[in-house]
């Protein structure tokens, strides 16, 4: 089973099983730390179910938007039952690995809960560089800790049971080789420590030279 059909499975219970209150709670918080701004252009990257959405249009007001993509059709689908009557928010059927986007067309890309799961990452990173403006921001965030991960992936078995995040190597290694993106390293954690880490949240921000 590939990751794709995995999610398109699991797609019509995913909010009953993961949007718990305490997540939704969680997330107001975190997006406040994304530093970002009113009338912003905003990417959400493998929006799922489009849980960052409300949060993401309230940081960034009616003169900013938000396009939410994800590969994986039904998960779309709901997304756009839920958000895409706002008139900022358009919803994508879109793989951020395999095609990339407008070249700096937007201010920040958040990718939340989606990163273990590339399995090309460096293409991935690639397109988002090459879609960020100038200055923009890149998230990388998960409402887990690394090795919080790491367990829930392997009880949800096959095909997710190997997905875990980056050691700091790697994924110093493969933003350097996506390009773009200063290696000065701003979280509300303590930098890449996190990855070591088994309490914190991972949450991850760069910047776009």
């Amino acid at each position: 089973m590939s990751r794709k059909t995995y999610f398109n499975g699991v797609a019509e219970t995913w909010d009953e099983r993961y949007c718990t209150p305490q997540l939704v709670a969680s997330l107001k918080n975190l997006v406040s730390q994304f530093g970002l701004k009113l009338g912003q252009h905003v990417l959400d990257v493998g929006t799922g179910t489009g849980v960052l959405i409300p949060h993401l249009v309230q940081a960034v007001g009616q003169s900013g938007s938000v396009t939410a993509v994800d590969y994986a059709e039904k998960m779309v689908r709901i997304c756009k039952s839920k958000h895409a009557h706002l008139a900022n928010v358009s919803v994508r059927l879109h793989d951020i690995q395999e095609e990339g986007l407008p070249l700096e067309s937007f201010d920040a890309v958040t990718c939340f809960g989606l990163f273990p799961h590339l399995t090309r990452k460096e293409n991935a990173l690639r397109n988002m560089n090459q879609a960020l403006k100038p200055g923009g921001i890149l998230v990388i965030a998960h409402a887990l800790s690394s090795e919080e991960i790491r367990t829930h992936h392997a009880n949800a078995g096959s095909p997710v049971v190997n997905d875990t995040l980056p050691e700091e190597a790697e994924m110093k290694r493969l933003l350097k080789r996506a390009g773009g993106f200063r290696s000065t390293l701003k979280t509300n954690m303590v930098a890449m420590s996190v990855y070591q880490t088994k309490n914190e949240v991972y949450f991850l921000l760069f910047v776009h030279c």
